[in-house]
């Protein structure tokens, strides 16, 4: 007999009574809401260890030592007294609704008919904690939550829909995660079939079978649900809520999972709902939860990553293809089949068991069992092919149509043309290629995925596909090329390929637009339920309404219209002559001894190749040009509609100003207009401008003028408020100085602030009604408050100025008037304590050190000011707090303009006034900074943090508290725990007590940190919105009062009074919520003109057209929709390094918006010098290169539709690898064409383009040349387009005066050059990332700007990244410019030299002679040390650093002190370093000899023939390596046998060695240099190329050898000193020490190769850089690109010793730097001046 499917959520046992499960007999005995108990804290009585494993069930739970609720007992409050939702007792007069009293959720009392009472919800709680065993303290502090969540929606709401929408937004309404995973994963099915039938096994086995049954298909599925989600009573609700709320608040680790969650939730929900839960009485231990569900789970997650080792957690070698991370656990639970893989210990499987009695089987799950990885994040390239294929495709098959068919030539027979058919053919490639790419793609896919039941089938079937479309687009070529020339009819063929042209054409588009992810197996669109998780969780992107789409299309049609036609005629039709003059162009008469003219004859084939790949680069880049072109045009359009700019008609916003801030800002819809509208704006007003005079950007006498001021009316005897002038006087644009100090802070943010008010706001709600809101930041070591010696003590000999210097120098005004408010302080302190001078001489000099350091008596009071003054203009946490606490006075501020009648109520008592104020501002916004390491503070840290408690007592401190294992070898047990200003001291500890104390499963701390501390601290937010903010950031008064308006952008406001379970698809319920909104950050001037761009400009346009992923600092976040899908950031380890832009890609694949608004701003760190922007860089590229790896781009990249595919890619990984990649890649083609241009006779056109006569045997390369300046423009124009934004954007804000000013700063800056060197930064870290993982750069700190860096460590951080791609592109461009000189090539000159120069450009003072040479001995003493003791900062360190990313280190820990300079590095995987490290090289190896033996195979002048270059070239380039191994070998016996003998007596043994080594490899390279320049008859230009051949093959020989010939690194440096000093005992190499001699003699070689370039390059490096060093002044100068000339800093002051020191080392090392300029002149110059005096006869010379 076939059962009824049950409804899930009837009563399980029909023949009760539905009854409440709780009564109030039971529990009255234990009232927890009992004021009037006295309660002591310490009352927990200790039981005995329970860590065993036995069944976690039946045991108690031990109560940490200072939990506050101790064992449960009666009169413990649910609510802590202490807590900052507190009121004050009822002190109102008149009653009325002010007199209610202290009620901590007002909008939750009885009046208001809510359908729970405060006492039942707690009750709620209190049941499931005893059903459960949730922690006392995680009860109370979600109790809080929920109260807080209710408290927040019924302000503006019934109670009654406040409760139902909150239930629609966790557990069951359309958006509610909970009900999106109860459908995906099919659990309908599951509870429909009833556990009768052992619904695991069914749905596994029979899915098939079971599928037309109508009563299952997902529509009466959804009905059902909703039936049922409408049919539940509140009291159900609320519970459901609550449960959730609990599992969620102790989850750790796992709210990361958030399905996983989700089935914690269903499995608890069905246990409670079952008899055996309802019948129990005993309460379950409390921590229960914890131990049984959560541990085991967190456990697995930490074991992926660590291991303990002596109670340390030290991380695995794994990399993320190895790591069973977040998202894997997580996607276990998507699909029935891999819940069915959860097995018990005894080899059940969980969906075995019936629903209700799952969750009592927690502790016994086997998850290592269960779990696997689903999608491998590998380290290659292939990630760029899968994820971008349709950008391949949209560009190398349009490519090859536009070049096919221009490049006819080519596929000619014999000399006629090819004919109609062959030509049609030929170009119907083009779909070949992008059938090609494609299944190219679908191999790399398969490398990601587990072959498990969901992946391989439509995988296998789209590569059958793939191969038939294959057959159809290329099968036709070989048929017509095979009649091509036969006499037949040629109307078979013609149309044969027509067709195929037509075919590959449709497959081109087809590939090209449709997402791969849809194609065979729709996984976005198609109705089959298995695709139902997918669609859900990575492709539910929100829709875009019809503007915005159009928009998005038409942007995508312009730029590839244009882009397309410019293209075809600008670059393909422009090759069409070069390609037809070098298709059959063989060179004669050239030959090698070896391999005759095989090679030679078709260099003009090889040369071809190069520029064809060249033309594709460029192809590539055009599209990103364009793309800024139109993407600008469009937001700058867009700004017009939004009325953000000053061209639109209202010029006088000023004047409007206080209109404005009355419509927009207050809540007038709802007050009752007692008082004149100037009367409200005026407080508002008056407070904005007294804020930014507190703050000192504003004298007293501008004060005065910008106030409203109340003034005796000429007419009547009362009196009335005069608006300042300043609103009348500004119809004229600009600011007058009257009112504003020129180019201050507070003209700007008045500016933004007037200017923000034009564009279309929310309409705000009345305070009380308001949504709660928390402030989150994450704190880790940023300096809270500045001391006094940081301020006014120099940090170190480089920075020559102290930070009180700087910021006075930055901030001139704000100093100026800090100085004037402490002399009226003093004064007035003085008046009390005595008289003061009177005579103004003396009280001038008096005043001195107010102007020097701000304070004259050193009394904690005065220095505190100039400290605070000085950390609110660094980047410090105390300038973040004092900033955000702005939310609480724009709150207080807005409840006293709104609601006068308050004021009058309280008649004068300003002090209860100001008591019902904070009461709102508290129950409104909270502020939550999570304080990691609070707990380890040191002395001043801890000062500090309790100077803001004492300061902001509403902030809220959530840490982690450690207590010390209880038994020796254990764990030690980890708390999240939270403070406020109001927690008291606990006499025993003396530190405070605090309010929720929650255990976690382990430490929290499992990713990169910053998203495990915003993590652990998330359960302390309250309210339904959350902003994120760095601890760099700030705020203003005047953005705060914009709140409303902003939290209004969530669209939550008006919500319907329908119930959302009413009917499925309300249009109310049915739009996409707001998971994100973005807002302006600003920022420091140098990253300024960039980030100002990408922040608004370039924002605005994505946003609208829906492709903005990234979110910045400032943002709000939906926190409900955040939290139920994983948390607010993602936490794995390395890979989520850019957490945020990953939590942004989640919320839009799970349907979430993200908006962005343009009214709103916030102060961002400011102050960024070179190494902090560029760090930023690096983390950003690394970044990113992680991003590449992950699954979001695999899901955005092949499920996204086309247009927003296209935005999302040009706006996100972008172009920058192509921009650096073009540059070198051209200059390979220059060097090509330099060959030929040098060694063939070229011919020579006159003006009118004939050719000129009596030019036998010459080629034609004039089109080739033409072809050129072609392709240089075109780089260059990508080059001038990067800056169009910036200057568009200055343009429609600020007027063409101002744009056109700040377009020259920006180039007199020498922005160009920056722009260049990151660029090659973002992409170096990108690919170094790609290829060896390991997000790791050598930090240089937030210094500021003002900090000069040595030589040495510039050198050490840039040259891998970006010193050696710059020389090795320079020695290429130097040939170039020698063969083939085009003018044109000046430009690569300069950008190719920012990669060499640019980190000592922007290096301050890195042209003042002194240090200059000091810079020098430094280098040299860098180059020199380590040898025969460890340095941290030395070149071996730096060398054995840069190799350990392809070796790794050894395994084994020997315990030594210098191992802490290495971090542990996952070593790479042999694939990626075969194809970087020994493919790559080898190549350009190769192509670079190709083009020397070319120029070599030609006859000598005196017609001999030449001898072979291959010999010549291996010569060269190998004899330094022979060189150095002789010198090494030679060298190791004599230590071997000396060093143990001299050991005792010369300490310095083994540096002596060293030198001598060094100094040997040095003289071989200059002498092998010299060799080759003499063989090569003194002929620069041959010498030069040898030179470019000579070093690539060298690199490719070291590459090879470190890379295949070096085992695993040790972690100290005991083997390099043991080789120099021939001691190899006693070195901790255990077994090693037979193994080691040989495998160091290896890296020895490499080292000493590699040593003597860095020597030579290094030198080569500051040669450049000394020229400027003679021109007088030219250091000031230089400065100026940091401060203006009048505020340039002093140098710093020696004592006489330091000063006769200093000279001393100048003169010497001056000397010495001047001898090696001139040696290094001398050798290169004085052969080619002598050349034809000197006559060597050497017949060994003469025959190679």
């Amino acid at each position: 007999m076939s059962r009824a499917p049950s409804d899930p959520f009837a009563n399980p046992n029909p023949q009760q009574p539905q009854q409440r499960f709780y009564d109030n007999t039971s529990v009255n005995s234990e009232r927890y809401y009992d004021q009037s108990g006295n309660f002591d804290p310490y009352s927990g009585r200790r039981e005995p260890d329970q860590e065993s494993e036995a069944d976690a069930y039946s045991q108690g739970y031990v109560p940490s030592s200072d939990n506050l609720m101790g064992t449960p007992r009666s009169g413990v409050p649910l609510v802590d007294p202490h807590a900052s939702t507190q009121t004050f007792a009822s002190d109102y007069p008149g009653g009325g609704s002010y007199g209610q009293p202290k009620e901590p959720y007002p909008a939750w009392t009885t009046e208001r008919q809510i359908p729970l009472s405060k006492e039942e919800i707690e009750d709620i709680f209190l049941d499931l904690t005893q059903k459960f065993g949730f922690q006392r303290d995680s009860m109370r502090n979600m109790f809080d939550f929920t109260m807080h969540l209710l408290d927040s929606r019924a302000s503006r709401m019934t109670p009654n829909q406040a409760l139902l929408t909150l239930h629609a937004d966790y557990i069951g309404g359309q958006h509610a995660n909970y009900r999106k995973w109860y459908f995906a994963a099919q659990l309908d099915l599951d509870d429909a079939v009833g556990s009768a039938q052992n619904p695991g096994l069914q749905r596994v086995t029979t899915r098939s079978k079971s599928a037309p049954s109508k009563a299952k298909s997902l529509d009466t599925a959804l009905n059902r649900w909703r039936q049922a989600m409408h049919n539940m009573s509140q009291y159900d609700r609320l519970r459901q809520i609550a449960l959730f709320l609990l599992c969620w608040g102790e989850a750790a680790s796992v709210r990361f999972v958030p399905e996983c969650l989700c089935f914690i939730f269903k499995c608890a929900d069905d246990y409670y709902r079952s008899p055996e839960c309802q019948n129990r009485v005993e309460p379950v231990p409390e921590g229960l939860y914890l131990r049984a569900v959560i541990k085991p789970l967190y456990r697995f997650i930490r074991d992926q990553g660590y291991e303990v080792v002596d109670g340390k957690f030290v991380r695995k070698e794994k990399d993320h293809e190895d790591i069973i991370g977040y998202d894997d656990v997580n996607q276990l639970f998507w699909y029935p089949e891999g819940i069915a893989r959860i097995t018990l210990n005894d080899k059940t499987r969980l969906v075995d068991i019936p629903a209700p009695k799952r969750f009592m089987k927690f502790d016994r799950i086997d998850w290592n069992r269960a779990f696997f990885k689903n999608y491998f994040e590998k380290r290659s390239f292939g990630h760029l092919l899968v994820n971008f294929n349709r950008i391949w495709v949209i560009h190398i098959s349009f490519f090859w149509f536009f070049t096919a068919f221009n490049s006819p030539s080519v596929y000619r027979s014999g000399n006629q043309p090819p004919t109609a058919a062959m030509t049609w053919s030929a170009v119907a490639l083009g779909g070949g290629v992008s059938t090609l790419i494609m299944i190219a793609a679908s191999i790399a896919e398969f490398t990601y995925l587990p072959t498990t039941w969901n992946n391989t089938a439509h995988l296998t079937r789209r590569l059958v596909f793939f191969l038939v479309i294959l057959a159809l687009t290329v099968g036709p070529t070989f048929y017509i090329a095979s009649v091509n020339n036969t006499s037949g009819n040629q109307n078979i063929p013609l149309i044969i390929g027509i067709v195929q042209f037509f075919i590959s054409l449709c497959v081109t588009l087809l590939f090209a637009t449709l997402p791969s992810g849809r194609l065979l197996g729709d996984r976005v669109g198609g109705k089959s339920r298995k695709y139902l998780a997918s669609q859900t969780f990575t492709a539910a992107y929100p829709g875009l309404d019809r503007k915005a789409r159009t928009a998005s299309i038409m942007l995508w049609i312009l730029v590839f219209g244009c882009k397309f036609t410019e293209s075809y005629f600008f670059l393909t039709g422009s090759f069409r002559d070069p390609i037809s003059v070098m298709v059959g162009m063989k060179v004669q008469g050239c030959s090698d001894k070896y391999l005759g003219n095989a090679l030679c004859r078709n260099h003009a084939a090889f040369t071809l190749t190069i520029m064809y790949v060249m033309d594709l680069v460029l192809f590539f880049l055009d599209t990103f040009l364009w793309y800024v072109i139109w993407s600008t045009v469009l937001s700058i359009g867009r700004s017009f509609s939004l009325g953000l700019s000053i061209w639109t008609p209202w010029k006088d916003i000023y004047s409007r100003l206080p209109k404005r801030i009355y419509a927009k800002l207050l809540a007038t819809g709802d007050m009752q207009v007692k008082y004149k509208p100037k009367v409200l704006v005026s407080q508002i007003w008056n407070a904005v401008i007294i804020s930014m005079y507190r703050e000192h950007l504003l004298s007293i006498d501008h004060v005065q003028r910008l106030l409203y001021h109340q003034v005796e009316s000429e007419v009547s005897n009362k009196r009335m408020l005069r608006a300042p002038p300043f609103f009348i006087s500004q119809t004229d644009k600009g600011f007058k100085g009257e009112f504003f100090p020129p180019g201050s802070e507070a003209a700007r943010r008045i500016s933004f602030f007037a200017q923000s008010l034009t564009t279309a706001l929310p309409e705000p709600l009345p305070v009380d009604s308001m949504p709660t809101f928390t402030v989150l930041t994450p704190h880790y070591s940023e300096k809270i408050l500045l001391s006094l010696r940081e301020i006014i003590r120099e940090e170190d000999r480089n920075t020559r100025v102290t930070l009180l210097e700087y910021l006075k120098q930055l901030h001139p005004i704000e100093w100026d008037n800090f100085v004037k408010d402490t002399k009226i302080l003093a004064e007035e302190s003085k008046e009390f304590g005595g008289p003061f001078p009177a005579d103004e001489k003396s009280s001038k000099v008096d005043d001195l050190p107010f102007y020097t350091v701000g304070f004259k008596s050193s009394s904690p009071e005065y220095t505190l000011r100039t400290r605070i003054w000085a950390s609110l203009r660094a980047q410090t946490l105390y300038r973040t707090v004092s900033g955000m606490m702005n939310y609480s006075k724009a709150i207080k501020l807005l409840y006293r303009v709104e609601n006068p009648e308050i004021v009058q109520n309280y008649g004068g008592n300003t002090e209860k006034l100001e008591r019902e104020l904070e009461r709102m501002a508290r129950r409104k916004f909270k502020f939550v900074v999570s304080m990691q390491r609070y707990s380890k503070f040191n002395k001043e840290e801890q000062d500090n943090a309790e100077f803001l408690l004492r300061a902001y007592p509403d902030l809220q401190i959530a840490y982690l508290d450690e207590e010390p294992a209880r038994k020796e070898g254990g764990e030690p047990r980890l708390f999240s725990a939270l403070i406020d200003g109001h927690s008291e001291f606990s006499p025993e500890t003396g530190k405070r007590r605090p309010k929720f104390r929650i255990e976690l499963p382990g430490n929290p701390i499992l990713g990169d940190g910053k998203s495990d501390n915003q993590n652990h601290a998330i359960v302390f937010y309250r309210g339904e919105y959350l902003q994120l903010i760095d601890a760099n950031q700030d705020n203003y008064l005047e953005e705060c009062l914009k709140i409303r308006n902003v939290l209004g952008e969530f669209e939550e406001y008006n919500m319907s009074s329908q119930s959302p379970y009413a009917q499925w698809g309300h249009k109310e319920f049915k739009k996409a919520p707001v998971a994100i909104l973005e807002n302006i950050g600003v920022l420091g001037d140098i990253a300024a003109g960039k980030e100002q761009t990408f922040g608004t400009l370039s924002a605005r346009a994505l946003a609208w057209i829906g492709g903005k992923l990234h979110y910045g600092h400032p943002d709000f976040l939906n926190a409900t929709f955040m939290n139920t899908r994983g948390g607010i950031s993602k936490a794995q380890k390395g890979l989520h390094l850019n957490e945020d832009i990953f939590a942004g890609m989640t919320a839009f694949g799970r349907g979430g918006r993200i908006k962005h608004s343009e009214y709103y701003q916030c102060g961002k760190g400011r102050d960024l010098g070179f190494g902090t922007i560029l760090n930023f860089q690096t983390k950003i590229g690394t970044g990113m290169g992680e991003q590449m790896l992950s699954r979001e781009y695999w899901y955005l990249g092949t499920q996204l539709p086309i247009d927003r595919f296209l935005t999302f890619y040009y706006g996100h990984p972008g172009m920058s690898i192509l921009v650096i990649l073009s540059v070198q890649i051209f200059v390979v083609a220059l060097v090509f064409l330099g060959t030929l241009n040098k060694q063939l006779a070229i011919c020579h056109y006159n003006s009118a383009g004939e050719p000129i006569g009596f030019q036998p045997g010459c080629y034609n390369l004039t089109p080739v040349f033409d072809w050129i300046r072609h392709c240089i423009i075109s780089i260059l124009l990508i080059f001038v387009i990067a800056f169009l934004p910036l200057f568009l954007q200055e343009l429609t804000e600020r007027g063409t005066g101002r744009a056109l000013i700040r377009l020259g700063k920006h180039f007199l800056s020498l922005s160009p050059f920056f722009e260049v060197f990151s660029t090659q930064i973002y992409s170096h870290s990108i690919l170094s990332n790609l290829t060896f993982g390991g997000a790791r750069y050598i930090a240089t700190g937030r210094g500021f700007a003002t900090t000069r860096i040595s030589f040495s460590i510039l050198y050490s951080r840039f040259a891998g990244a970006s010193i050696y791609l710059g020389m090795r592109t320079l020695i290429l461009l130097l040939y170039v410019t020698m063969s083939i000189w085009i003018s044109e090539v000046v430009y690569f000159w300069v950008s190719v030299l920012a990669l060499c120069i640019a980190p000592f450009l922007f290096n301050p003072h890195q042209f003042s002679i002194a240090d200059f040479v000091i810079d020098y001995r430094e280098f040299l003493r860098w180059m020199s040390r380590g040898n025969s003791r460890t340095h941290a900062n030395s070149w071996v360190g730096y060398c054995r650093l840069s190799r350990t990313m392809i070796t790794g280190y050894k395994k084994k820990r020997l315990g030594h002190p210098s191992e802490k300079l290495s971090a542990d590095v996952p070593r790479a995987g042999w694939r990626t370093v075969l194809i970087s490290e020994v493919l790559a090289p080898v190549a350009m190896a190769i192509i670079f000899i190709i083009a020397y033996t070319f120029v070599k195979s030609f006859p000598n002048p005196d017609g001999s023939k030449p001898p072979s270059a291959f010999v010549r070239i291996a010569i060269i380039s190998l004899g330094p390596v022979v060189w150095n191994a002789v010198v090494l070998l030679t060298l190791f016996m004599l230590s071997l046998f000396m060093g143990p003998m001299l050991d005792s007596c010369c300490a310095k043994f083994g540096s002596v060695m060293a030198t001598i080594a060094h100094l040997l490899s040095m003289f071989g390279m200059v002498a092998f240099f010299e060799f080759l320049w003499f063989l090569e008859l003194w002929d620069a230009s041959h010498a030069v190329l040898g030179l470019i051949a000579v070093i690539a093959i060298q690199r490719a020989l070291y590459k090879i050898l470190i890379s295949v010939f070096l085992s695993r690194e040790f972690k100290h440096d005991e083997t390099n000193r043991a080789w120099w000093t021939g001691k190899w005992y006693g070195r901790g190499l255990g077994s090693h020490v037979m193994s080691q001699p040989a495998r160091e003699f290896v890296v020895k070689i490499v080292e000493l190769g590699l040593w003597s370039s860095d020597f030579l390059l290094g030198h080569v490096l500051l040669f450049m850089l000394s020229p400027p060093l003679l021109i007088p002044y030219f250091d000031r100068l230089h400065a100026t690109i940091w401060l203006r000339p009048s505020r340039q800093i002093r140098a710093p002051l020696y004592s006489m010793k330091q000063k006769r020191q200093r000279r001393w080392i100048i003169f010497k090392y001056g000397v010495l730097y001047l001898l090696v300029l001139g040696t290094f002149a001398a050798l290169i110059a004085l052969p080619a001046l002598f050349r034809s005096h000197i006559r060597v006869n050497c017949s060994f010379c003469s025959s190679i």
